[in-house]
């Protein structure tokens, strides 16, 4: 069968590109990073504002995303984006991130938070050893066949969502006292969002929406793009913004917020609230499983962002080469690489902190290259344009601004982390640009 065949037989609609990108959002943030923000603030008004502000960002940025993604529309993401809009080398340091930070560390996060909760359960697993065992598993299915791990994406996502309505509805019907905001009420103040501590804790938020653009990385694997690509990244930042809110509002109604503080399981810690301990331990199951599906995704989407490389960069070739089943599989396989070693070696709190850091840099980049795309290229046909232009684009690039900024001096060491890894990018795309050249020579 002919590559193009094969290519044909793999394309995914709406609802299957709508799954791949709720399941890039919801997962281990809004089920861990809520006791990181109670660690900064204890006033649940703000905590709640700043995931009504977190949808505004990803809705902001998805509006922008939809835009670039119908008037070019290749796999890719950023790394597509960014070599048009900018440079070859800029597009390059941002599918260098996507490489070694913007999957392979929320892969690695996922795969730390689902051992955690597991290990609730069965206290006598190592959580490493839990997060390790599922990723390898995960990548196999995604290795071996497109369409298998398209069905396992589906079935799983369709779980996840049913999982957090339940929890929802149960938070609101089981709890008989639900917890006082009076006082978060009487001691808001609106100078609270202009502090260092409001923005650390969006990173924390910014991070749990970090798989709004998730189908822009497969678009050359979608049916009709121009339509679905844009279409897909509304309907699943909607639908994800309003369950993060709603979830975040029960776990601070059914639990007292000194118990949430600096925890890294707050799903069960409210579960257990709600549901009595052994009901908390169900509830802590079923959140692991529905990690997978987060594993799962993004197993799927960040090896094609490497499989472009890949193709554009020779030194990379061998990245874009593809089983007899069409899966990039050497592109999956040092995905998993990746992901495996920062396991191994890292703490969940500062591979999130660098990885919210690095990748709001190129998103940033990304958003702003819709006011330079229009400039460089007028008369480029635009199937879909950006909603509420040019104001949208402008709320996420300010408040993006506004969180590097106090990230880089509040958090100098991750934040150093991610300037040494554009670095690295630097060196590998001279180390290519000399590898072409040397080849030229020979031939």
């Amino acid at each position: 069968m002919s590559s193009d065949s094969i290519r044909s037989v793999q394309k995914i609609g709406l609802w299957t590109t709508v799954s791949f990108v709720i399941a890039n959002m919801i997962g281990t943030g809004v089920f861990t990073s809520l006791g990181y923000q109670l660690n900064v603030t204890e006033n649940v008004i703000t905590i709640l504002l700043l995931w009504i502000l977190g949808g505004v960002i990803a809705l902001s940025g998805a509006l922008v995303y939809g835009e670039l993604g119908a008037v070019m529309p290749r796999s890719g993401g950023e790394y597509h984006y960014l070599s048009v809009i900018y440079r070859p080398w800029v597009g390059f340091l941002s599918g260098w991130v996507s490489l070694t930070v913007g999957f392979a560390a929320p892969v690695a996060l996922a795969a730390m938070a689902l051992g955690s909760y597991t290990s609730r359960i069965f206290p006598s697993l190592s959580p490493q050893n839990i997060a390790l065992s599922v990723l390898l598993v995960i990548t196999l299915i995604h290795a071996l066949d497109v369409k298998l791990g398209a069905r396992f994406q589906v079935v799983f996502t369709s779980f996840k969502v049913i999982l957090i309505l339940v929890f929802i509805s149960c938070g609101f019907l089981l709890t008989e006292n639900f917890q006082s905001f009076s006082s978060s009420f009487q001691s808001f103040r609106l100078k609270e969002l202009y502090q260092p501590g409001f923005y650390i804790s969006l990173i924390y938020v910014t991070y749990a929406f970090s798989g709004w653009n998730a189908s822009a990385y497969i678009a050359s694997e979608i049916e009709n793009p121009q339509r679905t690509l844009p279409l897909s990244l509304l309907i699943s930042t909607v639908i994800v913004t309003l369950l993060y809110f709603l979830l975040n509002l029960t776990f601070l109604l059914t639990t007292p917020a000194i118990e949430l503080k600096g925890q890294l399981e707050v799903g069960y810690i409210a579960a257990a609230k709600i549901f009595g301990s052994a009901g908390g331990r169900i509830m802590a199951m079923l959140i692991s499983i529905l990690l997978i599906s987060t594993i799962s995704s993004m197993v799927f989407v960040g090896p094609r962002v490497t499989q472009v490389m890949g193709e554009d960069y020779k030194i990379l070739g061998f990245l874009a080469e593809r089983s007899k089943r069409g899966t990039p599989v050497y592109a999956i396989l040092l995905q998993f690489s990746i992901s495996f070693f920062m396991i191994l070696t890292s703490t969940f709190e500062s591979v999130l902190t660098y990885a919210g850091f690095t990748l709001n840099l190129f998103t940033f980049l990304a958003v702003l290259g819709v006011f330079v795309h229009r400039i460089k290229f007028k008369t480029a046909e635009r199937p879909y344009r950006t909603w509420g232009y040019p104001f949208v684009p402008l709320i996420y690039l300010a408040v993006i601004l506004l969180t590097l900024i106090y990230l880089i001096f509040s958090r100098p060491f991750e934040s150093l982390m991610g300037f040494i890894t554009l670095f690295s990018g630097i060196i590998i795309y001279f180390l290519n640009f000399w590898y072409e050249r040397k080849k030229e020579t020979t031939v």
